[in-house]
């Protein structure tokens, strides 16, 4: 059947949305906030800045009017980076048609308030609205290349999960349902933090030991807080946990990845952030993590030394070393 989806944010993954509901028949309007960057692609056909390859179907309609995105639209998908993401659902609330189903595909938490990205968006439409997160190992050009990619839509509304996936599924996408909105979203918020620690050890060289541990620690840590906030420890063994850690710490495609690379090259994160297209979510998590395991009485080392490395507090060997001489304990997590 097809619908009317309006995509918020024509970055990378917004770009890879619209496009792959436009190959599936959908009537999709792309709005961007860039007047410039829509009248190029617009002619162009594809997105020159974030996936130049990609050719952009007819059936995706490129525009920076909010109200003609999303007049009449029935799947309004939110790619916004997390920092940006409350104003601009604050200015699609009048134009939202009442029965559209809001879709997060952002990962992260807002810093200051430290809600999740839905919570975020139940707060600026005031409830009116069910909402679906979307997450799990899915780099934006495999999914627009139409390579194979597994997520999850998780919501505590069972029929806009069942939309979501009917209408959202193809060839080379498949959706996996869960009501467990809060181990979904911290998974794929707190996976960024660890990813760039995973670039830290790639880029000293530390070897696939020190990797496979991380991972697996980092998977211990992000499950930690996801069972604190409300949680259930079986989402993040899934795709929107495990899943989406082991790509965003192993995958080259990685942004918050490269961030922990260049670091450990002895580059300064402003330096690195300038010189990246896209946002790298795990920057601006962190901290925001951080104070989410103060308010929860929850450990986080890993995130605790990312943050110190982040802000210039220490350097990369100096966290690491802390990391490796921290007291040692059971492994398996008690209570």
């Amino acid at each position: 059947m097809t619908r009317t989806v309006t995509i918020l944010g024509a970055g990378s993954w917004g770009t890879a949305l619209a496009v792959h509901l436009g190959r599936l028949g959908h009537d999709v309007r792309l709005w961007a906030r860039d007047p410039a960057l829509v009248a190029d692609m617009s002619a162009r056909r594809a997105n020159a800045v974030y996936l130049p390859d990609v050719h952009v179907p007819e059936s995706v309609a490129v525009t920076h009017a909010l109200g003609e995105a999303l007049r009449d639209g029935e799947l309004v998908v939110s790619a916004i980076p997390s920092h940006g993401l409350r104003s601009v659902i604050r200015n699609a609330r009048p134009f939202l048609s009442p029965r559209a189903v809001i879709v997060s595909a952002t990962k992260g938490i807002e810093a200051g308030t430290m809600l999740r990205m839905s919570e975020v968006i139940a707060q600026e439409t005031g409830g009116a609205h069910r909402v679906v997160v979307l997450s799990g190992p899915s780099f934006a050009s495999e999914v627009a290349h139409q390579l194979p990619t597994a997520i999850v839509a998780a919501s505590g509304y069972a029929d806009a999960i069942d939309l979501v996936q009917e209408e959202f599924r193809g060839p080379a996408l498949r959706l996996y349902g869960s009501d467990d909105v809060i181990g979904v979203e911290i998974g794929g918020a707190m996976k960024n933090t660890i990813a760039i620690a995973a670039g830290v050890v790639e880029g000293l060289g530390l070897g696939h030991n020190a990797l496979a541990a991380l991972v697996t620690r980092g998977l211990a840590e992000l499950t930690r807080l996801a069972c604190a906030v409300g949680g259930r420890r079986e989402t993040l063994a899934g795709l929107s946990g495990l899943g989406d850690l082991v790509l965003t710490c192993t995958g080259t495609l990685s942004r918050n990845r490269h961030v922990g690379v260049e670091l450990a090259r002895g580059r300064t994160l402003p330096d690195i952030l300038a010189g990246m297209k896209m946002v790298a979510e795990g920057v601006l998590t962190t901290g925001a993590a951080l104070e989410l395991g103060v308010r929860h009485g929850v450990e986080l080392p890993i995130a605790t030394q990312m943050a110190e490395v982040l802000s210039g507090r220490s350097d990369v060997r100096t966290a690491i070393t802390a990391l490796m001489l921290r007291k040692q304990r059971p492994e398996a997590e008690t209570g």
